[in-house]
């Protein structure tokens, strides 16, 4: 999963929060130096990867990208879930996508001096270009992919997979769907053993 997922899933916690949306670049036992709580963000996203990673519905939502995109096909698959999320986040949340994510933004702010080297130089374009929210449309998916494809110098062709996501839209959405209802539950009930 993607930003957007990975911090839906971590609950009200804004430091578990935190965690998990700064835990892909924490690398082995790293992650101990930080404080309890976002020490449980990081082992909650390395659960949800894992769990998503081995899941037969997000295989097979990779499957058809495997051709044109090989080992980036579920890189692309988490950006198009949050895309999804994010399109249908009102079925997820009573609060509106906008407010949680500039909730977001501000416990990023408040929590400035425990956030990663990495999540600190993230923050400014993340914050300008308003990513998670910016997930709602496919031209944000498209210009978010963009982003990605130019760290991977181009050799990824991320920036072309909108073609896939239009082409295999409802195909998509109805995975994610299906998907997404047992992520929550697995993560609800990992939660109770961090």
């Amino acid at each position: 999963m993607n930003f957007l997922a990975h911090i839906y899933l971590s609950g009200d916690n804004d430091l578990i929060k935190i965690g998990n949306f700064m835990a892909d670049g924490i690398r082995g036992k790293h992650f101990e130096n930080y404080p309890l709580e976002i020490q449980k963000g990081i082992i909650l996203h390395r659960a949800i990867d894992t769990f998503t990673d081995a899941h037969p519905v997000f295989r097979q939502s990779t499957k058809r990208l495997h051709e044109h995109y090989h080992h980036y096909a579920g890189v692309i698959v988490d950006v198009f879930y949050d895309h999804f999320l994010a399109k249908n986040w009102t079925k997820y949340s009573d609060e509106n996508l906008e407010d949680f994510v500039e909730r977001f933004y501000q416990s990023l702010h408040y929590n400035y001096e425990m956030l990663s080297e990495r999540t600190k130089g993230l923050m400014p374009i993340m914050l300008k270009e308003n990513w998670l929210v910016s997930y709602k449309t496919v031209e944000g998916i498209e210009h978010i992919l963009t982003q990605m494809d130019h760290r991977t110098k181009n050799e990824s062709k991320m920036r072309f997979a909108t073609n896939e996501l239009s082409e295999f839209y409802s195909e998509f959405e109805k995975e994610f769907t299906e998907f997404f209802e047992e992520l929550i539950l697995f993560s609800n009930s990992k939660k109770t053993t961090l």
